[in-house]
């Protein structure tokens, strides 16, 4: 069995995005997707596809590149830092710019969690 691997960033992106908006209770059921740019394309320098929104306030933006995609989480109240030290695992690393860097599709889970640890301590 062939087994594919998802290494395009606009598709981690939008696996993200699905991942993001699509759980209703919890942390996630405060988060959401905004200003969706539905004709963002991958390109080298990474391209802006759309902004994260925790209670109607935006707390990061997702950029596209050919292989991968990234979170920028804002840094309010240290919730950047406590994005990036809950994240761990294969395929996925926190940049020089303190960006999540998801480089495939089963790294966006773990993502995510990231993302709502930091949250989460938040409240």
């Amino acid at each position: 069995m062939v087994e594919d691997r998802v290494t395009s960033g606009k598709r981690i992106a939008q696996l993200l995005s699905s991942e993001l908006s699509g759980r209703d209770r919890g942390t996630l059921g405060g988060v959401s997707v905004v200003d969706a740019d539905p004709d963002a394309e991958p390109v080298p320098e990474g391209s802006v596809a759309y902004a994260v929104a925790y209670r109607e306030e935006r707390v990061g933006t997702v950029r596209l590149y050919p292989e991968a995609a990234e979170l920028s989480v804002a840094d309010r109240a240290g919730l950047a830092e406590r994005v990036a030290d809950a994240v761990e695992g294969p395929d996925l690393a926190v940049t020089e710019g303190g960006a999540i860097r998801i480089e495939s599709g089963a790294a966006v889970k773990r993502a995510v969690d990231a993302l709502v640890v930091g949250l989460a301590d938040a409240e």
